[in-house]
Order: structure tokens, then C-alpha cells, then sequence
């Protein structure tokens, strides 16, 4: 789900939270090179000098709100594979690869610039060891389905990282298909079990 941010003017509280609500609104409709420490502080209702005292510049910000991004993704991967059917025991591997891939994809449909910046090359220095650390966790999800479905034989042995970048890869080319108005979301939602299908099971006849 994306923040819901406040336009009201900063009292008092989480002002790192405000300051970073108020950020995600701003990428959200002007992109990130809207966003400045200056007018986020004036959007907040703050001090020109308040935002300084969480980021130091707007790369620490950009790096914070890519961090946020990554926790978010995270629990909410964590609880597709945690409740409803896919949590049942027994569950198979399609219909908790689903899951997973149903989550993803929604988050990547509600905030495409969100995920944009996440996957975002360029950080501050200081701040990459806890962006990777974050995407780790992440992936983490997907890398567990992966070695337990290989503890059960439901797919073929190897590297469970190599095959979780695999599946990454095609779950973050559908999101990127949709970000790029190149398919339709409602038609990638509808269809996921189908490539879910494909991704686990290959082409090739049986």
C-alpha cells in the first residue's frame, strides 16, 4: 500500500515520518526531481533547517525513502505467504509462488515510482550497506519458498539464490512492463497464474 500523506502543517510526533510521507507524495506525483530538503520542509509546515537534522542531503533522502520502500515490500511479501491459502499446510509451490507474485506485483501497480527509485543505482555510500542488507531481506522471501520447495522435490536442485533472481527478474519485468503503460495491470493481475505456471514449469511439452 502506498503512505497516505498529510498536507497539513508538522505539530508534533515522528517528524522523520512526516518529512518522509510528505517526500513519497511529492515522487509520487512530480517525480524525484521535484523533491528538494527546502520544499519538503515548507509542504511539512517545518523550519528550511528541520529536515537537515534526519538527512543530511537529498540523496539521504532519496536513500531513506528507498529504504522505507524495501520494509514495506518486505512485510507484505512476508504476510502473502503467511495467511489466507497459501499459508495452509500442504500448500503447494504454485499456489504460494502465486501468492508471492500477486503481492509483488501489487505493490510494483501501486507505487511504480516508489519501486522505481528502489532499484535506483545510484546511492550515498554511507547508506548502501543498509539498502542491501534491505533487498536481501526482501528477496529473502522468494529465496525461502525456493529452498523448501527443493527440500520437497517440487523443483529441481541448484542454487536457490540463482533461481530466486530468475523469478525476481520476471516478476520485476512485469511491473516494469506495467510502469511503461506496455500491459495493462488489470490484464497482468488477471493472467498471473498463468505466468506463475510458466515460471515453475517451463515450455517445453509434457
Amino acid at each position: 500500500m502506498p503512505r497516505t500523506a498529510t498536507t497539513r502543517p508538522y505539530h508534533h510526533g515522528d517528524l522523520r515520518a512526516a518529512l518522509l510521507e510528505n517526500a513519497e507524495r511529492t515522487l509520487r506525483e512530480k517525480g524525484a526531481g521535484a523533491l528538494s530538503l527546502r520544499e519538503l520542509a515548507r509542504a511539512t509546515g517545518v523550519s528550511h533547517a528541520a529536515p537537515g537534522r534526519h538527512f543530511k542531503d537529498k540523496q539521504a533522502l532519496l536513500d531513506a525513502l528507498a529504504l522505507d520502500g524495501y520494509e514495506r515490500l518486505d512485510r507484505t511479501l512476508t504476510a502473502a505467504t503467511a495467511t489466507g491459502p497459501a499459508a495452509a499446510p500442504g500448500a503447494d509451490l504454485d499456489r504460494r509462488m502465486t501468492a508471492l507474485a500477486r503481492a509483488y506485483l501489487g505493490f510494483a501497480v501501486e507505487n511504480p515510482e516508489l519501486l522505481e527509485l528502489m532499484f535506483a543505482r545510484k546511492h550515498e555510500p554511507a547508506g548502501s550497506e543498509h539498502l542491501a542488507a534491505a533487498v536481501d531481506r526482501t528477496l529473502g522471501s522468494l529465496t525461502r519458498l525456493f529452498t523448501d520447495a527443493q527440500e520437497r522435490g517440487e523443483i529441481v536442485q541448484g542454487d536457490p539464490e540463482r533461481i530466486t533472481l530468475v523469478a525476481a527478474a520476471s516478476l520485476h519485468g512485469l511491473a516494469a512492463l506495467i510502469a511503461s503503460c506496455a500491459l495493462d495491470a488489470d490484464e497482468a493481475m488477471a493472467g498471473l497464474d498463468e505466468h506463475v505456471r510458466l515460471l515453475l514449469h517451463g515450455l517445453k511439452p509434457r
